[in-house]
């Protein structure tokens, strides 16, 4: 039976706007966000990667010798990875990076892996896999000889064509690693323009391929400009956001690479040709309208998450008919197996949900930004260009937002105007994510000098029951000022210890049983205010969760 105690809220906020002293750092925080957890953000114009609570403290940092190129994640075993920008003779198109790496919780760089040489050259964002492989997207240079050859229009070829590949990475060593799996574009593409090239075809009747003629243009190399990958484990698929085609593609990843440069194998029987695309169909020549306009971050939703297994996107709006503002934006794909089913053109007709649909005053980021669903039915979002982050209701309600105050010039002053505080994205990680077990935090502080809100915000943070063994275990309440209860029910191990942990790794407080069935009042008012983790042990099974202790 469910401990009564659990149905009390364990709710502790604080509801607060801005005002004309708070400018960065944290501007609001109101009742209903998703606190029990940490956002990861890398400042475009900075070499440092910031992991913060929802009150705005610095939980952790990364320092890399390389500003972002342009993401970063935290991966399941607390590395971060994280791409790089280098200067390039050949590239120089927004997204630019050129270097991946991996940097262990204790801010060693553990593996460098370069993508930047003549005619290869890695930009934007990385995917990994469950395997410990690296998804990267590259640009590769082809010669207007090369483009002309496919069928691209004389008139419409400037000296060189960025085309878009994808690499598999397996790193190994320092600074080493095997691509394992490749994807060309230069393998799926079409063209009615010329008749005497072997790519030549009906637009229209192969949506599977890519049109080398469409947006073309005699002074733009850059006219795909992929600028996001992720990955769907249970269907092996890769999904790419090709942000001057205004699309999103879906390429099957259970290929060979040889079946990826061609039009059969695979789980889909397609080899590397589009599954399903969507956001554009003029590029096909299946429609008169346009959904998309040089949006970013395409992404499927987590299974157990509202609109699961839907697709995700910041459709930034630049250049939308009827005036620039952005939405972000769910769809549902008319899955059929490993393949999709549909109309052309491809199906949904409309999102699924929608933010800030027509209001060209809610906001406009003209580039970079992204958007997440959290797992409370909220979601948040990256205005990239402001360096803002905000999270959403469903019904399009901001409950937190929060400012990044790292600009190129450093960390701003608290009360100035922000600016050149660009963001490409921010993540939700919750506090229960594997890649926390073990580590240690910082000691919580604000990373600008001062902020008013922070200082008076403190986190609502949901307790939820945990099994450990054969037995159940509840803590509350969390956060705590005096006492944080444990109790524990029908565990099979009479031998049980709890201990809590501070940042440093030491042990402040222990506690032994032998009953199975057990209730501990831990006084905890001596603590220092600050985070700490609650270890539970029992036998072969460990709980580990953070808890924060509040004045």
């Amino acid at each position: 039976m469910k401990n009564p105690l659990l149905n009390i809220c364990l709710t502790f906020f604080i509801a607060s706007t801005l005002n004309s002293q708070t400018t960065i750092g944290l501007i609001q925080h109101n009742p209903g966000t998703l606190d029990d957890g940490f956002v990861l953000f890398a400042p475009m114009g900075s070499k440092t990667t910031y992991l913060i609570d929802k009150c705005g403290n610095q939980m952790k940092s990364w320092t890399s010798t390389y500003n972002p190129g342009l993401s970063c994640y935290l991966l399941p075993d607390g590395t971060l990875l994280r791409t790089g920008v280098i200067q390039s003779q050949t590239f120089g198109g927004g997204g630019q990076g050129g270097v991946i790496e991996k940097i262990d919780w204790n801010d060693n760089v553990i593996w460098t892996y370069f993508i930047s040489d003549a005619t290869n050259w890695q930009h934007h964002d990385v995917k990994a896999l469950p395997n410990g492989n690296i998804l990267a997207i590259a640009w590769e240079s082809k010669t207007n000889t090369q483009a002309i050859e496919k069928g691209r229009d004389p008139l419409l070829t400037p000296t060189t064509i960025w085309s878009e590949q994808i690499l598999e990475i397996q790193p190994t060593g320092a600074t080493g690693g095997n691509v394992v799996w490749e994807w060309h574009l230069w393998d799926h593409l079409i063209q009615d323009f010329d008749n005497t090239k072997t790519d030549f075809g009906a637009v229209n009747t192969n949506p599977q391929l890519l049109n080398i003629n469409y947006k073309a243009t005699a002074d733009n190399s850059d006219r795909i400009h992929l600028n996001s990958i992720d990955y769907n484990v249970a269907l092996d698929q890769i999904l790419v956001s090709a942000h001057n085609i205004n699309e999103i593609w879906i390429i099957d990843h259970s290929t060979s690479s040889a079946e990826a440069a061609s039009h059969t194998g695979g789980n889909s029987g397609k080899g590397g040709d589009f599954l399903y695309r969507w956001g554009n169909p003029l590029a096909y020549n299946r429609g008169t309208s346009t959904q998309f306009f040089g949006q970013h971050n395409a992404q499927w939703i987590e299974t157990g998450l509202p609109y699961e297994n839907q697709i995700m996107v910041f459709n930034n709006g630049f250049g939308r008919t009827g005036g620039n503002y952005s939405t972000i934006e769910i769809i549902n794909p008319p899955v059929d197996g490993f393949n999709y089913t549909s109309s052309l053109p491809y199906l949904p007709a409309t999102p699924s949900w929608i933010y800030n649909d027509g209001n060209p005053n809610n906001f406009f980021a003209k580039n970079i930004s992204g958007s997440q669903q959290l797992s409370n039915g909220n979601v948040l979002f990256c205005d990239g260009p402001a360096g803002t982050f905000k999270e959403i209701t469903e019904s399009g309600s901001t409950l937190w937002e929060y400012i990044n105050p790292v600009s190129t010039a450093g960390i701003l002053t608290q009360g100035t105007t922000p600016f050149s505080n660009n963001v490409f994205r921010s993540t939700f990680y919750p506090s229960s994510y594997s890649g926390f077990n073990n580590q240690l935090f910082s000691s919580p502080t604000i990373i600008e000098n001062s902020n008013s809100v922070s200082s008076t915000c403190t986190l609502s943070l949901s307790i939820d029951d945990k099994t450990l063994g054969e037995g159940t275990v509840f803590v509350y309440p969390n956060p705590a000022k005096e006492f944080i209860n444990v109790e524990l029910s029908g565990l099979s191990d009479e031998n049980i210890s709890i201990e809590i942990i501070d940042v440093f790794g030491k042990v402040v407080k222990k506690e032994n049983s032998k009953n199975e069935n057990e209730m501990f009042n831990l006084n905890v008012s001596s603590l220092a205010s600050g985070y700490y983790v609650l270890k539970i042990s029992s036998g072969n099974s460990v709980i580990q969760k953070i808890i924060i202790i509040s004045e």
